[in-house]
């Protein structure tokens, strides 16, 4: 069972040789850098893409988790779903919103407007039917909830 393969060998008179690494076209530390930051940045960027638009990375579920983010606590400068105070989003078929929400202390100064200022936003979201903000006190908020963001934005990391 030798089975025995030929090539064919082409000679050839010579092969240039490759042009030499220069110094000057090296990209400066400065240059990788930024490189690698618009890379991450494309990168971390992505969402999931969803074909149900009322799961996480569906359109309007990420469309509502964006209102959420332009509201702000009057006491701390971060927005309260990066400040941990969403506790769930929910988004039936109907297109009908619950948010299941929470605040820092019970005596927040805001206790009775931020639910209310809560639903207003997420019922202007466009495609939203219905809002709906359930107010919980259980689990209590506590600074561990905080994402990495806000974190940051607080100088605790």
């Amino acid at each position: 069972m030798n089975e025995h393969k030929s090539f064919q060998v082409e000679e050839v008179d010579g092969v240039e040789t490759p042009p030499r690494a220069r110094v000057e076209d090296a990209e400066t530390p400065g240059e990788k850098l930024e490189r690698k930051r618009d890379y991450l940045e494309g990168f971390l960027a992505q969402k999931p893409q969803s074909d149900n638009p009322t799961a996480p990375g569906g359109a309007l579920y990420e469309a509502v988790v964006d209102a959420l983010r332009e509201i702000f606590d009057p006491e701390i400068p971060v927005n309260i779903y990066d400040l941990g105070l969403i506790y769930g989003v929910d988004v039936s078929p109907e297109a009908d919103v619950a948010v299941t929400m929470t605040l820092t202390t019970p005596h927040c100064p805001v206790a009775e407007s931020m639910p209310a200022e809560v639903e207003l936003r997420v019922s202007s979201v466009p495609g939203v039917r219905d809002a709906e903000v359930n107010l919980v006190w259980d689990p209590p908020w506590d600074p561990a909830k905080m994402s990495d963001e806000a974190r940051l934005e607080l100088g605790m990391l």
